[in-house]
Protein backbone atom coordinates (compact mmCIF):
# COMPACT_ATOMS: atom_id res chain seq x y z
CA UNK A 1 0.00 0.00 0.00
CA UNK A 2 1.12 3.76 -0.45
CA UNK A 3 0.14 6.78 1.35
CA UNK A 4 0.50 9.97 -0.78
CA UNK A 5 0.04 13.34 1.10
CA UNK A 6 -0.55 16.57 -0.88
CA UNK A 7 0.30 20.00 0.78
CA UNK A 8 0.87 23.77 -0.04
CA UNK A 9 -2.23 24.54 -2.08
CA UNK A 10 -4.28 28.27 -0.91
CA UNK A 11 -5.75 31.31 -2.57
CA UNK A 12 -3.12 33.15 -4.25
CA UNK A 13 -4.20 36.36 -6.65
CA UNK A 14 -3.34 35.94 -10.29
CA UNK A 15 -0.13 36.02 -11.25
CA UNK A 16 1.40 34.52 -7.94
CA UNK A 17 3.09 31.14 -7.37
CA UNK A 18 2.61 28.28 -5.10
CA UNK A 19 4.25 24.80 -4.92
CA UNK A 20 2.93 21.87 -4.28
CA UNK A 21 4.07 18.96 -2.26
CA UNK A 22 3.13 15.05 -2.37
CA UNK A 23 5.11 12.94 0.40
CA UNK A 24 4.93 9.44 -0.23
CA UNK A 25 5.12 6.39 2.35
CA UNK A 26 4.70 2.81 2.03
CA UNK A 27 5.25 0.36 -0.45
CA UNK A 28 6.85 2.80 -2.59
CA UNK A 29 8.84 0.93 -4.82
CA UNK A 30 5.71 0.06 -6.76
CA UNK A 31 5.11 4.16 -8.12
CA UNK A 32 7.52 4.62 -10.63
CA UNK A 33 5.92 7.47 -12.01
CA UNK A 34 4.20 10.07 -10.10
CA UNK A 35 1.38 12.62 -11.54
CA UNK A 36 -0.47 15.49 -10.85
CA UNK A 37 -4.01 15.98 -11.94
CA UNK A 38 -6.67 19.08 -10.98
CA UNK A 39 -10.21 18.75 -11.32
CA UNK A 40 -12.56 21.75 -11.31
CA UNK A 41 -16.17 22.44 -10.24
CA UNK A 42 -18.42 20.73 -12.99
CA UNK A 43 -15.26 19.20 -14.77
CA UNK A 44 -13.43 16.00 -15.38
CA UNK A 45 -9.76 15.19 -13.59
CA UNK A 46 -7.04 16.15 -15.83
CA UNK A 47 -3.84 15.49 -16.18
CA UNK A 48 -1.08 18.20 -15.53
CA UNK A 49 2.30 16.75 -15.13
CA UNK A 50 4.27 13.77 -14.49
CA UNK A 51 7.63 12.40 -13.54
CA UNK A 52 9.79 9.21 -13.49
CA UNK A 53 11.46 8.66 -10.16
CA UNK A 54 14.61 7.30 -11.82
CA UNK A 55 15.01 8.74 -15.06
CA UNK A 56 13.89 12.08 -13.88
CA UNK A 57 11.55 12.20 -17.77
CA UNK A 58 8.68 14.58 -17.05
CA UNK A 59 5.49 15.27 -18.92
CA UNK A 60 3.59 18.64 -18.78
CA UNK A 61 0.18 19.40 -19.98
CA UNK A 62 0.42 21.96 -22.60
CA UNK A 63 -1.94 24.00 -20.90
CA UNK A 64 0.58 24.88 -18.28
CA UNK A 65 3.68 24.16 -19.77
CA UNK A 66 6.23 27.02 -19.38
CA UNK A 67 4.37 27.89 -16.18
CA UNK A 68 4.22 24.92 -14.14
CA UNK A 69 7.49 22.88 -13.65
CA UNK A 70 7.40 19.02 -11.83
CA UNK A 71 10.40 18.00 -9.69
CA UNK A 72 11.00 15.03 -7.37
CA UNK A 73 13.55 14.60 -4.25
CA UNK A 74 14.08 10.90 -4.31
CA UNK A 75 15.79 10.86 -0.44
CA UNK A 76 12.67 12.28 0.57
CA UNK A 77 10.08 10.64 -1.52
CA UNK A 78 8.80 13.35 -2.66
CA UNK A 79 7.52 15.21 -5.85
CA UNK A 80 6.59 19.02 -6.05
CA UNK A 81 4.46 20.93 -8.47
CA UNK A 82 6.13 24.43 -8.74
CA UNK A 83 3.31 26.99 -10.27
CA UNK A 84 3.93 30.60 -11.60
CA UNK A 85 2.00 32.58 -13.38
CA UNK A 86 -1.27 31.38 -11.67
CA UNK A 87 -4.25 32.27 -13.47
CA UNK A 88 -7.72 32.06 -12.32
CA UNK A 89 -8.13 28.86 -14.50
CA UNK A 90 -6.09 27.21 -12.60
CA UNK A 91 -8.38 26.91 -9.90
CA UNK A 92 -9.33 23.28 -8.96
CA UNK A 93 -8.06 20.70 -6.46
CA UNK A 94 -4.95 19.19 -7.23
CA UNK A 95 -4.20 15.67 -6.84
CA UNK A 96 -0.66 13.79 -6.64
CA UNK A 97 -0.88 10.32 -7.85
CA UNK A 98 1.38 6.85 -8.45
CA UNK A 99 1.29 4.33 -11.26
CA UNK A 100 4.20 1.38 -11.59
CA UNK A 101 4.67 2.20 -15.47
CA UNK A 102 5.56 4.87 -17.62
CA UNK A 103 3.30 4.03 -20.59
CA UNK A 104 -0.19 6.07 -20.53
CA UNK A 105 1.31 8.42 -17.94
CA UNK A 106 -0.55 11.64 -19.16
CA UNK A 107 -3.87 9.72 -18.45
CA UNK A 108 -5.67 8.80 -14.97
CA UNK A 109 -6.28 5.32 -16.24
CA UNK A 110 -3.48 3.34 -14.25
CA UNK A 111 -2.81 5.36 -11.41
CA UNK A 112 -3.01 3.16 -8.37
CA UNK A 113 -2.56 5.48 -5.44
CA UNK A 114 -4.21 8.70 -5.38
CA UNK A 115 -3.77 11.86 -2.37
CA UNK A 116 -6.92 13.71 -1.11
CA UNK A 117 -5.99 16.57 -2.67
CA UNK A 118 -5.66 20.28 -2.41
CA UNK A 119 -7.54 23.45 -3.22
CA UNK A 120 -5.68 25.52 -5.30
CA UNK A 121 -7.68 28.91 -5.76
CA UNK A 122 -6.43 32.23 -7.59
CA UNK A 123 -8.30 35.09 -7.65
CA UNK A 124 -8.50 37.93 -10.20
Amino acid sequence: QVQLVESGGGLVQAGGSLRLSCAASGRTSSNSVMGWFRQAPGKEREFVAAINWSSGYTSISDSVKGRFTISRDNAKITVYLQMNSLKPEDTAVYYCAGRPNIVGMTTTRGYNYWGQGTQVTVSS
